[in-house]
């Protein structure tokens, strides 16, 4: 058992991943939530744009939608629209329509991502614990996870953000899957995602930290359409996401899921060698998978 205030670096494996859920797992694009903002806005006849749907992914939603109503167009349409500019009751009232949609939208993306199935079996076959957390709330959990496993996947633990304080950037739902799952100490976790909140959610919980750059929020596009990009185009746009994602924090930044495995190798190879995911902001990494 490790001490409650360890005297030397630890040495030991990785023991655990924390995967966000859409555009990390499932829902290549993320496709569901930010329709659903697009909708819940369109209900109160106020007009979004998927740029302000997608800004504040990966957030706890009734949180999203505060923030979007914040936004200085956002406010403007309301007031006159509305009379007024939008305040808590209004985030509410946003919010109710939001619960509704979001399970219906997000069951229709439950399909996991490319990858996402063959990771699994790696992290199986290593002994490595596979946790979870999501901006999503309980209700749509509910709702998801079923889906999720109908299709194959199914993590060891799901967290989500009505089981916490508050969601990220905050680390507690982090927190909560070491708990559960049982793992310690905290850089031998890996957190997965794609967006800067989760990023941010992994640094502050003191984790190792992968964003993924092409199958979640950033670039924002279903698979069918990533696949027809022109090369140099795509290649700019996720050297661009990767670039926001460094400077953000995260130690590491790849395409999706299915390019994680051979990072998780390569941390586990850092560890053995007493590297510390607070200590080694600055440091030269491998060049394919860029820098810290």
């Amino acid at each position: 058992m490790p001490t409650l205030v360890p005297n030397t670096p630890y040495t030991g494996p990785v023991q655990a991943v924390v995967l966000d859920w859409a555009g990390t797992a499932v829902d290549y694009g993320c496709m569901g939530p930010a329709a659903v903002f697009i909708d819940v806005f369109a209900k109160f006849d106020i007009t979004v744009s998927i740029t302000d749907a997608r800004q504040f992914m990966g957030l706890e939603k009734m949180q999203h939608i505060r923030s979007m109503c914040r936004l200085p167009d956002v406010g403007a349409q309301w007031e006159k629209r509305h009379g007024k500019a939008p305040d808590e009751n209004d985030v509410t009232a946003l919010y109710a329509q939001a619960e509704t949609l979001m399970v219906r939208a997000i069951t229709r993306h439950a399909d996991p991502i490319a990858g996402l199935l063959p990771f699994v079996d790696g992290m199986r076959q290593r002994n490595i614990k596979i946790g979870s957390c999501t901006g999503y709330t309980a209700p749509m959990m509910e709702a998801l996870v079923p889906a999720a496993a109908q299709r194959g996947y199914a993590p060891d633990c799901v967290v989500c953000s009505s089981d916490v304080p508050a969601g990220r950037p905050f680390p507690w739902m982090c927190y909560q899957n070491a708990i559960r799952l049982q793992v310690y100490p905290f850089e031998s976790m890996i957190k997965i995602g794609d967006t800067i909140n989760d990023i941010q959610e992994g640094r502050n919980a003191g984790m190792w930290t992968i964003g993924l750059t092409q199958s979640g929020n950033a670039l924002g596009l279903p698979e069918d359409l990533v696949d027809v990009l022109a090369p140099g185009d795509l290649k700019q746009r996720l050297a661009a996401i990767a670039t926001r994602f460094r400077e953000a924090g995260a130690h590491y930044q790849v395409k999706g899921i299915w390019e994680c495995l051979e990072v998780v190798d390569e941390i586990d190879r850092r560890l053995a060698k007493g590297d510390h995911p607070l200590r080694v902001w600055g440091s030269s990494l491998p060049r394919r998978f860029g820098k810290c």
